[in-house]
């Protein structure tokens, strides 16, 4: 018996540790970059978590919609076992094709509606990378190029608007684009090229636009920035801007798209095109890394020849599997449409117990993507006490309540939710 397996013996999950050895581990062994909650967890499925003592909590997290299928959805499961037992799943050099990536790509491209129709009806494109930020950076450099080889922009003149509050990751070039400060705090120089306005403000966009603006990068739906639905006619706003200067438009939907508020894509709701679109989270299910970036193909032969870009691991044998698995499992049961369906009930339930509850300022969300505003500021407090009722929740921007469940769920799970929500906010 190795020692993996000994270890896994008579245990619920991975291993027998004790739930403080596993804490411990991780004070000890582990940057301390995240604010935990006590709660080890030992096994998932479906909308799901269990600890060691097989408790189970409802996922109103969700990993921040990776797992918009839920965990361990058996047909992406079954996809990743095959590809495992019969060897097509390991990384190969990508100076080789491979059946898995070039179908993963046809599948994505023509998942997502023609990106950039004003550049001509070509098709799209996929660069896949692993975790979502990547995606972000490949975004960026595309925009930045777009405006040098297409704007006559001098190179190194570049400027992106972006928006307070955003959230894209926390490479040097995300943290360079925050208004969160302490995501860039004795982590200088930052990476220039940035222009910030107010979200939702489109005059203050069109006053930050200059000869040198290349691009402008957006969340159609805030989602650690607060919860905010962007406002009527923003979206519309910037793309008629972004023609009218030549501006390169990208939408980051790695937490709002596939599915998660009612439509495949966020952008769907205000029937507005971008020129890219960067896709991560729920794009393998929650089952390995990937993400992607998604534009015309005139733009991305453009700005991508040999040596211009690589990941070792972005578009792996594994991961695209995943990805194809994933985005069926999307499409073939209808999880957006669920999304929009559950998502009315769930919000109009959450609506009601807001208008009886002190603590509720404001309740905001499309699908399943609602956020509940504290009026103390403090929604963590609250989702300590969802936890202990059996449910995990996390706060978004400190002061709102993230509601955002797998999209599987039905509407004995609405009950389950509001029926916490009402012990803690309804008193």
């Amino acid at each position: 018996m190795t020692n993996v397996e000994a270890m896994a013996k008579n245990a619920l999950g991975f291993s027998n540790k004790s739930d403080k050895e596993i804490i411990d581990f991780e004070s000890t062994f582990g940057a301390h970059h995240y604010g935990r909650v006590e709660l080890v967890v030992r096994k998932t499925q479906g909308q799901w978590l269990y600890d060691e003592e097989n408790k189970k909590y409802m996922d109103c997290l969700a990993a921040y919609s990776a797992v918009n299928q839920g965990h361990h959805h058996p047909a992406i499961v079954r996809a990743l076992v095959d590809a495992l037992q019969n060897n097509y799943a390991s990384v190969i050099s990508n100076v080789v094709y491979t059946d898995s990536l070039a179908i993963f790509l046809k599948k994505l491209a023509n998942l997502v509606p023609q990106m950039g129709p004003r550049f001509g009806d070509n098709g799209n494109k996929v660069l896949p990378k692993n975790g979502g930020v990547e995606s972000v950076e490949t975004a960026i450099k595309t925009a930045r190029c777009f405006g040098h080889l297409e704007k006559g922009i001098a190179d190194g003149q570049q400027e992106i608007i972006v928006f307070e509050n955003n959230f894209h990751g926390r490479t040097m070039a995300a943290i360079s684009i925050s208004s969160t400060q302490k995501y860039k705090d004795g982590f200088g120089p930052l990476i220039p090229g940035f222009v910030t306005v107010p979200f939702g403000d489109l005059e203050a966009v069109a006053k930050a636009i200059t000869p040198n603006t290349a691009g402008i990068l957006v969340e159609p739906m805030q989602g650690e920035g607060g919860m905010y639905i962007s406002s009527d006619g923003f979206l519309e706003g910037i793309r008629k801007l972004s023609d009218e200067h030549n501006i390169f438009l990208i939408f980051d939907e790695i937490q709002v798209g596939l599915g998660r508020t009612g439509k495949m894509f966020s952008f769907q709701h205000e029937n507005v095109l971008p020129d890219g679109i960067i896709l991560g989270k729920a794009l393998s299910g929650g089952m390995a890394p990937v993400s992607a970036f998604v534009t015309n193909s005139k733009i991305m032969d453009l700005v991508f020849q040999p040596g211009r870009d690589g990941s070792t691991f972005g578009g792996y044998p594994l991961a695209c599997v995943a990805g194809i698995a994933a985005l069926g499992v999307i499409e073939d049961e209808k999880l957006h449409e669920n999304a929009e369906r559950i998502g009315k009930i769930l919000k109009s339930k959450i609506e009601n117990i807001a208008s009886r509850s002190k603590h509720v300022k404001e309740v905001r969300g499309r699908g399943l993507f609602i956020g509940i505003e504290v009026k103390s500021g403090d929604a963590m407090s609250f989702c300590n006490k969802f936890l202990e009722l059996g449910m995990l929740c996390n706060d978004s921007h400190g002061h709102t309540i993230r509601i955002s469940p797998p999209l599987i769920i039905d509407e004995s799970d609405v009950d389950y939710i509001t029926e916490r929500l009402e012990k803690v906010l309804v008193d």
